[in-house]
């Protein structure tokens, strides 16, 4: 525990700024997150991390994440789509010059990592360019869900969620961990309203993201007891990898933009 408050305390410290900051900080720091995160699918899939196919996995995730104006001194046929789906032909073509040993399940998982990952991010990006308070809304929804599930969990779980997949995570948890989220957040909405959309319609929608944010989270423990890890990585002592940490949000972030707000 005490390992995991120091890294907590350390990561907020830089953290923080960089999303007070926003600009190319929240640019640089999503590029830097996305590829970490890419690493980490890498290193479950027992491939090497300096590699034809990793190096091209590092680039289209890339492609994915930067903001849709990095594009501009490029001719109007390359868009960001097209770019990324290059970036897929030369998996394919590594599944030839490998003389397939690299595979085309090789190549489909870290496309869908790229998938994952590299749009999870690009709407971070986006969260923080919309405004500092939407980025902070999506934040608290994460953080308060997972806080809140985590404690209720522990005091009042009994029927388990998904025993298969992650077996300590219990639907009480999960219901209260929603129910924090939604009055916390709801709070944080009542001083920082989002334009457009009334008290009700912030309350479904959290509500939502928050049942989004869990998906997220066991679609990651989904993956790491298929590859069968405990954590996706070491980088962050005490919590494991990027993805063990960016899970949830790499499924909120999007369903903000489902949902209009970014």
């Amino acid at each position: 525990m005490k390992q995991r408050v120091i890294t907590a305390v350390v990561a907020l410290i830089i953290f923080i700024p960089i999303i007070i900051l926003g600009g190319l900080w929240i640019d640089i720091a999503a590029l830097v997150l996305g590829i970490i995160a890419v690493s980490e699918i890498l290193v479950m899939k027992k491939r090497i991390l300096v590699s034809g196919e990793s190096i091209i996995a590092y680039l289209g995730v890339s492609a994915l994440i930067l903001p849709d104006s990095w594009t501009g001194f490029l001719p109007n046929n390359f868009n960001q789509t097209f770019i990324f789906f290059l970036f897929v032909l030369m998996l394919l073509l590594v599944t030839v010059l490998s003389r397939n040993l690299f595979t085309f399940d090789d190549a489909g998982v870290i496309v869908l990592g790229m998938l994952y990952i590299g749009m999870g991010f690009h709407y971070f990006i986006a969260a923080r360019a919309e405004s500092l308070p939407v980025l902070l809304y999506a934040l608290l929804i994460v953080w308060v869900t997972d806080s809140g599930a985590y404690i209720f969990g522990r005091l009042l779980g009994k029927h388990k969620l998904a025993p298969r997949i992650s077996p300590n995570k219990t639907w009480e948890g999960s219901i209260c961990g929603s129910i924090a989220a939604t009055i916390l957040c709801s709070t944080f909405i009542f001083f920082y309203p989002i334009p457009g959309y009334s008290t009700i319609e912030m309350i479904m929608i959290t509500i939502f993201l928050s049942i989004a944010g869990q998906f997220g989270d066991l679609i990651e423990s989904a993956l790491k007891r298929y590859y069968d890890v405990k954590d996706s990585g070491k980088i962050l002592p005490g919590h494991g990898g990027i993805l063990d940490r960016f899970d949830s949000l790499l499924l909120v972030l999007p369903m903000l933009h489902l949902v209009g707000i970014i």
